[in-house]
């Protein structure tokens, strides 16, 4: 029997609906984390306004207190990128994405550190992480003492990478900037959870960004050759295929939306995991758009959805008393697209700069 074929705008809202972007859902946001599968967190404020346009109720002290009660944690996860992740998920997950983390490190410093003696340098880092959260400049410098015609910086990577460390707050909270303190996560992370299987972790991939094929989760992970091993799993799948005819996976008791479901406006941040966890992204951004929000440096700049697709960028600024967010549309909106765009607009303004007396939104 011929799979059923799903359209491109069924995908999109089925996408939107799991993604809690049909509508903001009044969820704890521990839950809603869990839900998204963590949050991409290469700089620390795009998570909040990732979060900010999904809960209702949302504050920035809501996920800051949970950072700093080790509920929530900031480590390297899919793709080796950084994510905000509950503490049980990196303990279910960070194994499962070991993979992806090696394959990034020896892409970024495999020739670097080729017959370096990797277990001896975790000897030697360890006790010195134990001991208090440490900078990557610290570590560095405290690796180069021991081991003084090595790479620092590949030698820092290769702690991450293997001692599995996670940051500690401030760094990752609101406004903390870039600077961050390290420590292993098994001195971070307290209490114990089951451990997950990639079974597990497609699972939870699907109800968060499904219908999706066998690259699409590659391509979230940062896994590679995962085809046989995702092949015995299927027989407890929904199988369904896109417009092309790829096969795309789905968990069977999840439903899918109809095209013309009605759509919010929405604003999402820099490097929302909506925009960058599918290989064929053309659920959510038209190919013709692409190039205008993945810029060079792995960059991905932040979004409005209008009719639930990608549809123009954003950027917010703050000069004295006023703070300003500036919309570049990708093509014509109508009046009432605008006026939606200003009120929206204006609220995540009074969400990322509080401390202002006024407020504008302009079309560029």
């Amino acid at each position: 029997m011929e799979p059923r074929t799903l359209t491109l705008r069924e995908l999109n809202r089925t996408l939107l609906a799991r993604q809690m972007l049909l509508e903001r859902e009044s969820i704890a946001t521990p839950q809603a984390i869990e839900m998204l599968v963590g949050v991409q967190s290469q700089i620390p404020n795009p998570p909040y306004i990732g979060l900010w346009t999904r809960l209702n109720e949302f504050t920035r002290d809501d996920l800051t207190q949970l950072m700093e009660q080790k509920q929530v944690i900031r480590a390297a996860m899919m793709r080796s990128t950084l994510h905000l992740v509950t503490a049980d998920d990196h303990q279910r997950f960070q194994h499962v994405l070991q993979p992806a983390l090696d394959r990034a490190f020896k892409s970024f410093y495999g020739k670097r550190i080729k017959g370096l003696d990797i277990p001896k340098l975790i000897e030697i880092a360890k006790p010195f992480l134990e001991e208090a959260p440490r900078t990557k400049g610290e570590l560095k410098n405290y690796l180069l003492e021991f081991e003084p015609d090595w790479d620092g910086d590949a030698m820092v990577y290769a702690i991450r990478n293997y001692l599995h460390l996670v940051q500690v707050p401030p760094g990752g909270t609101w406004g903390a900037g870039t600077r961050a303190s390290y420590i292993p996560a098994e001195t971070w992370i307290e209490g114990d959870v089951e451990a997950g299987d990639l079974r597990s972790l497609l699972h939870r991939y699907l109800a968060a960004f499904g219908p999706a094929s066998v690259m699409d989760f590659q391509f979230w992970t940062g896994m590679v050759k995962l085809k046989d091993a995702i092949e015995p799993l299927k027989s407890e799948l929904v199988i369904y295929q896109d417009e092309a005819g790829t096969e795309l996976l789905d968990l069977p008791d999840m439903p899918i939306y109809e095209e013309n479901t009605p759509a919010s406006i929405r604003f999402m941040p820099e490097y929302d995991n909506l925009i960058i966890s599918h290989k064929d992204r053309r659920r959510i951004i038209a190919d013709d758009d692409y190039k205008k929000v993945f810029l060079s440096a792995a960059r991905v700049l932040s979004t409005i959805l209008i009719d639930g697709f990608v549809a123009g960028i954003w950027k917010a600024s703050k000069k004295k008393g006023l703070a300003t967010l500036k919309i570049t549309p990708f093509r014509e909106i109508s009046l009432q697209q605008q006026e939606t765009l200003i009120d929206e607009g204006t609220r995540l303004l009074q969400f990322i700069e509080d401390d202002v007396e006024e407020y504008a939104v302009e079309f560029v």
